[in-house]
């Protein structure tokens, strides 16, 4: 369904479609009758989820973890390009605006983490939070489910990988850093554009280009390794920034870089068609031929092995800058590994207690 424009100010999706397993389809239509009143700003709404596990285990080939953590369903952050924002559609809710103002909070998150962290047959290896929606998206900072899940870990001293966008996580650099001098921690920080107003329509509710690159250098004072992540590449639109973000990057002390191309799965491909025609029609065309050029001819190819990277002449010719940009810059070739051999699993006595918490 539509929404009017001054009812998804400040958001990043231009409609609100039903999920792909609604059997209905809704369309906004003007009756004639005045609707004052009906077109105001769309608040969050969070609801609650208490989930029976909370560690997610993935087998994909061309993934470089086998357990994530995911805090929240759905981003305030409401980058329009999210390739996420499809699974709103299993809690019968739409991709669209319902994915950034309709969120899902998991506050049992850290104890039921403790929990299967004390399993006799847990073994340890990095935890991946924040590889699907953003763990330090606004309302964390009310609700702090991601500070109690690094609680557990650092109590644990269990490794663990972040991904944000969000300046909060500097909030918890009492936590990471000690976690990072003992190499239990890496952070990467998501950088798309440096460009303050595009970022502003792409990105609503991120924190602005400079202030990502603040984090980095506050983390990487704090002694924590820092991976820039230039994701995702927009042909046409953002691609030419790339040496440039990796070379500011670097200035603020990210330690190793990469790069994701733009994903459009699902619902996101009309989306972001949709933004990209309303945001800049002359270049629409052109920019979606060039993501085709890089897709096999399509918006998405799924394929392992190149759905982050695409293929083809362009995706080559991507590819080629980003290293010699890397090499040029003196990025690291990849993160020191995390160490699992301090991990220390709770006591028998301590299951039991948790047992009947």
């Amino acid at each position: 369904m539509d929404i009017g424009e001054s009812a998804r100010r400040g958001r990043g999706a231009l409609r609100n479609p039903a999920g792909r397993f609604e059997p209905y389809q809704r369309e906004r239509v003007d009756d004639g009758w005045d609707d004052e009143g009906e077109d105001t700003v769309l608040r969050t709404e969070v609801a609650t989820e208490r989930p029976r596990t909370i560690l997610t285990r993935n087998t994909s080939p061309d993934v470089p973890f086998d357990r994530s953590i995911n805090p929240y369903r759905g981003c305030e952050h409401g980058c329009v390009y999210c390739f996420a924002r499809p699974s709103h559609a299993f809690l019968d809710l739409s991709p669209g605006l319902d994915f950034e103002t309709r969120l899902t909070a998991k506050p049992d998150a850290p104890k039921l983490l403790a929990r299967e962290l004390s399993a006799p047959s847990y073994k340890p290896a990095p935890i991946a939070i924040g590889t699907n929606t953003d763990p330090y998206q606004p309302i964390e900072a009310r609700l702090r489910i991601m500070r109690g899940i690094l609680e557990t870990l650092q109590a644990a001293q269990h490794p663990v990988t972040i991904v944000t966008k969000g300046s909060l996580i500097e909030r918890d650099i009492d936590i990471l850093s000690p976690m990072a001098q003992r190499g239990l921690a890496h952070a990467g920080i998501s950088v798309t554009t440096l460009d303050r107003r595009l970022s502003r329509k792409m990105e609503p509710r991120a924190p602005a280009p400079e202030r990502r690159l603040e984090t980095i250098r506050r983390l990487t004072e704090a002694g924590i390794p820092v991976r820039v992540l230039v994701a995702p590449v927009i042909p046409g639109l953002t691609d030419s920034e790339l040496d440039t973000i990796l070379e500011r990057a670097r200035e603020a002390g990210a330690a190793t870089c990469g790069y994701i191309l733009l994903r459009l799965p699902g619902e996101v491909s009309d989306m972001f068609n949709d933004w990209l025609t309303t945001l800049n029609p002359a270049r629409a065309r052109k920019i979606m031929s060039q993501i085709r050029q890089m897709h096999n001819g399509r918006d998405y190819n799924s394929s392992w092995g190149t759905r982050k990277r695409g293929q083809g002449q362009l995706a080559e010719l991507l590819a080629r800058r980003f290293t010699l940009a890397a090499r040029r810059l003196g990025y690291a070739p990849a993160p020191e590994p995390l160490r699992c051999d301090l991990f220390r699993p709770a006591q028998p006595e301590q299951r039991q207690l948790d047992l009947f918490a």
